[in-house]
């Protein structure tokens, strides 16, 4: 199910997911009608933007957390204009297992978006790589114990922030599981974070540490 007030985005999108083997069931201009459609058929996920109608803030997201939490298997895919780590944030907190953010610019690469969508299904997290490059250029000088990641570890610490999984990490770098394991345990020493078995938790926790920066 796709929700946003502009029509030529919603029939864009769904025709180029369409194209790219997902089933489009239902396109709405605001919250409200995306509510009603989930809850008389709750589909496998939902493409949502934060600004819609009435007032144009974040009905989108709020209707995404009220999805979340009456019907925790949709993956929730928000699509937003601009570049807030906040809202982010806000999509992650407590349960970040199926939610991604990402920005609207990626829906020309239709690629990005069935990747992020066949990713949230799968109960991971998804979230823009702007906004996690954004968060770790902050990081620099910013955040105790930053200064001491090696370039590699800062690779592995980018891609845990995006959601990623040590095997999907170990791909997109070329390293091994173990490697990557190993990166991991130094990030989260040097960094001072708590280490979790949770791929999800673990991406909440240095979003967290990230948004602590001054």
């Amino acid at each position: 199910m796709i929700a946003d007030d502009s029509a030529l985005l919603r029939q864009g999108l769904a025709r180029l997911l369409a194209d790219d083997g997902c089933d489009v069931v239902v396109d709405v201009g605001d919250a409200r009608a995306l509510l009603q459609a989930v809850e008389a058929d709750p589909p496998d996920a939902v493409i949502v933007d934060i600004r819609m109608p009435p007032s144009h803030t974040d009905e989108g997201l709020v209707a995404a957390r009220t999805i979340r939490e009456r019907h925790p298997g949709v993956a929730i895919l928000v699509l937003s204009s601009y570049l807030e780590s906040e809202y982010a944030a806000r999509l992650l907190h407590e349960v970040p297992a199926r939610a991604g953010y990402l920005l609207k610019e990626r829906v020309s690469d239709v690629g990005v978006v069935t990747d992020a969508l066949r990713r949230l299904v799968d109960g991971e997290c998804v979230i823009d790589p702007t906004i996690v490059s954004r968060l770790l250029r902050r990081a620099s000088g910013a955040v105790s114990g930053f200064d001491r990641l090696t370039g590699r570890e800062r690779d592995v610490l980018t891609l845990m922030a995006e959601g990623r999984s040590n095997g999907a990490i170990g791909k997109a770098l070329f390293l091994s599981k173990k490697t990557v394991e190993a990166h991991v345990r130094a990030i989260f020493l040097k960094l001072a974070l708590t280490t979790s078995p949770d791929d999800d938790r673990r991406v909440l926790s240095v979003l967290t540490m990230l948004r602590s920066m001054p």
